[in-house]
């Protein structure tokens, strides 16, 4: 082969490269948490994936610790269509997405089991369709175990609660529940909820034990009451728009490398969570509380008849999620 053969195959070879380079697309995924949280490593998973299954033509770029916005603004930065993809959990969407709230209720998941089989079927497919015509379509759900009560204070039933100044998240559903417990619900961004908790601003919190580690919560919440109320999980979401630009193969490889993510979150969470709760106890001090269920169970289970009452898709919802356990 002469030089300038050779020296045509090697520019061409770089126009072909540099063709493939300026076609690939690159979406920007927004979340809150830190780099080392077992969310941001699924989604990392996801990412890398997707990369790979389209052969470098679709990448991910992730932006942790709310680098581009709060999960609230970043909703409505994705729903407008400035941002590609979110991470924020069902509690946060219920504003946008009714069928969410289903998820969000206490004491509707009976066991672990129960919960993912649901996140993995018709059902959870169904939520994350849900929301196409909001300007956002879900992709996957990422589990974060029981949320529980922690404070200063252990609390062993309901009547412990009376009168606390409990932050909740933005969400009808937690707002409700924290009432009928006698608790007064008091939302406050992720962000500042440390400082509230260490300046007295609320009593205590609603939350899953690694909240007490990656967040440092333990710090300023020494008592972790374990009532399991709600499993309420992470779900990553794309832009309605983002994703009708994206083709058929893309579409495909996003959703394979969105379901095969939950696995891979599933098992590092459930290590990691039974790490922080031992960190909790052995390097913060936390007190971790059994209480008896029962009571909670009681007082907050009107909610799944006001839930139906309200809303003919949530009903649904709820009579096949109780179905689901049997």
């Amino acid at each position: 082969m002469s030089k300038f053969v050779k020296l045509a195959a090697v520019l061409a070879a770089g126009v072909v490269a540099l063709s493939s380079a300026a076609s690939a697309k690159t979406l920007r995924l927004n979340h809150n948490n830190p780099e080392d949280h077992p969310l941001h490593k699924s989604m990392q998973f996801m990412a890398d994936r997707v990369e790979e299954l389209t052969n470098g033509d679709l990448k991910i770029r992730i932006y942790a610790n709310a680098q581009l916005g709060t999960q609230r603004e970043s909703m409505e930065l994705m729903q407008n269509g400035t941002l590609d993809m979110a991470r924020s959990n069902a509690s946060e969407l219920e504003a946008f997405e009714e069928s969410y709230g289903a998820l969000n209720l206490p004491y509707i998941f009976v066991s672990a089991d129960h919960y993912y089989d649901v996140l993995t079927s018709d059902i959870g497919a169904d939520i994350l369709a849900s929301s196409e015509d909001k300007g956002f379509i879900g992709l996957a759900y990422y589990i974060e175990g029981a949320r529980s009560f922690y404070a200063n204070k252990p609390i062993h039933s309901p009547a412990d609660l009376k009168g606390m100044k409990i932050r909740v998240q933005p969400s009808p559903s937690a707002i409700r529940m924290v009432e009928l417990l006698g608790a007064n619900p008091t939302p406050i961004a992720w962000g500042e909820l440390y400082s509230a908790l260490q300046q007295g601003v609320v009593d205590g919190a609603e939350n899953n034990p690694i909240a007490l580690t990656s967040a440092r919560h333990g710090e300023v919440s020494k008592f972790y009451s374990d009532d399991g109320h709600t499993m309420i999980p992470s779900v990553v979401m794309i832009s309605t728009n983002s994703w009708n630009d994206l083709t058929d193969e893309q579409k495909e490889a996003m959703h394979t490398a969105a379901r095969e993510s939950m696995d891979f979150h599933r098992k590092q969470w459930d290590a990691m969570s039974a790490e922080a709760v031992e960190t909790a106890k052995n390097e913060l001090g936390v007190e971790f509380v059994e209480v008896e269920k029962g009571p909670f169970i009681e007082a907050v289970l009107p909610m799944h008849e006001e839930a139906a009452a309200k809303s003919p898709v949530v009903a649904e919802l709820i009579e096949r999620i109780k179905a689901a356990a049997k």
